[in-house]
Order: structure tokens, then sequence, then C-alpha cells
């Protein structure tokens, strides 16, 4: 058994005394781990940072072995990385959440560009917030969770949209908020692709996509709570508000 793809690593770690386990996020396999021979080695392991662009051949004797990688570079992102504790935070978010979110051997490829694109944007800090929004908008509806924000549930109108259902994901507009507007999500322009996405919008945007993760897909999947790297982002991003 063997293929080869290309892939975003998400994790690796020690096995053995000469050896790595990995974990990689690949176009057309998913997730997917695998042991690296000689990982541990100080040719191979500065090449095994989260976020890196692999290029990866994986072998094993049967398809429900853990097998091994062989991994070439094709993109390191370490730089962008440790350019700020914002790009910092970010990509250990994004590497986290797609550990936690995503089962095992599974492809998905509009989810997988969406984050190449976004790893790629580490470390241009005014405009990669709003595009980890919007990745987080994606990953929800990949995972079956997508908002409904074209109209009202209540009235149907699509205009004056103010708020999210927490139980059904979908607009709600201030007319039909009544008396529960206090009870709803804050529904930002930004979140429907309109204005300019200023920090404060991207802000909210994130306090109602947080919700949907944690209490919708992190339940369905057997998780709780959501991986705390992305508490942190959030939390280094709102700190410069």
């Amino acid at each position: 058994m063997d293929w080869r793809d290309h892939g975003i690593l998400l994790t690796a770690r020690r096995h053995g005394e000469t050896a790595a386990i990995i974990e990689v996020f690949t176009e057309t396999h998913g997730r997917h781990a695998g042991v690296v021979r000689g990982g541990a080695s100080r040719k191979i392991a500065p090449i095994l940072q989260p976020g890196a662009q692999l290029d990866v051949l994986w072998r094993a004797r049967l398809q429900e072995h853990i097998g091994t990688f062989q991994v070439e570079p094709l993109r390191s992102r370490a730089a962008a990385a440790f350019s700020g504790r914002l790009a910092l935070s970010g990509l250990n978010a994004v590497v986290a959440l797609l550990s936690f979110c995503l089962p095992e051997r599974e492809p998905h490829p509009g989810i997988y560009r969406q984050t190449e694109q976004l790893m790629d944007l580490l470390g241009q800090d005014e405009i990669w917030p709003l595009a980890y929004l919007r990745w987080e908008l994606a990953l929800l509806e990949e995972l079956g969770f997508g908002l409904d924000l074209t109209r009202c549930a209540v009235t149907g109108t699509t205009v004056g949209l103010a708020y999210v259902s927490p139980k059904t994901g979908r607009a709600v507009s201030a007319e039909g908020a009544g008396d529960w507007a206090d009870r709803l999500l804050p529904l930002p322009p930004v979140l429907c692709g309109q204005g300019a996405a200023p920090d404060n919008e991207i802000a909210a945007g994130l306090r109602t996509t947080g919700y949907f993760l944690a209490h919708r897909a992190a339940p369905s999947l057997g998780h709780t709570p959501l991986p705390e790297a992305r508490a942190r982002f959030v939390d280094q991003f709102t700190r410069r508000l």
C-alpha cells in the first residue's frame, strides 16, 4: 500500500530514539499519520515544523497500519509563523482545530485548499484575522454546521440582519429578534461579507463562529472543549482592539 500527496504538517512528536510520528493534512488523503524514520535527526527535524508544506510518500503493508512517511520540504512557514505573536498563535489555532475536527483519512479538498491559502498569508497581520474568520466559517460548513446568513429566520427579510440564532445558525433581523435579542449571537456585517471588516467586527464574528465550534461541532465529535490554542489566538487578536 502506498500513495504520494502534498500537505500541511499538523503535528510531530518523537518516536523512539531517532524516529518521529507526524500528522499531515493532505489534499486527497485527508488527515493522515505515519512514522518518519530519522525524523528526530538534525537533518530532518528542522523540516518537521507545524505549518510546513511537504511532499509525502506513505507506505504500509496494510491500509489499516500506521505506515511510514518519506518527506520532502516544499515550503517552510517557520519565518512567517515566528514573525510575531499573532502569527504564531494563529498557526497553532489552525493546526489544532484541524487535528481536533477532521476525521482521520477522510479527504476534505475544499477546506484543504482554503487552509493552504490561509497559511500562505501568515505574517500579514492586517489581513490574516479576516482570512482566519472566513476559514472558520468554511470549516463549520465542511463539518455540517454552516451558518445561513441570507435572510431572517423570523420575518424572511434580507435587510437589517443583526443576530444569529444559537439554536439554528440562521440570521435574525433586529425587528425579528424582539425581546430575544439578548439571547442571540452577534451578526456583524463582516460575517456576511459586507463592509470594511474592522477588527471589532472580526472579534464579534469570532465569538459567533466559536460558539458553533464549541457547542455544535465539538459535541458531535465526542470532543470537549475546543483546543486551547484557539482561545489563545482570539485573546492575542483582541489585545489589539
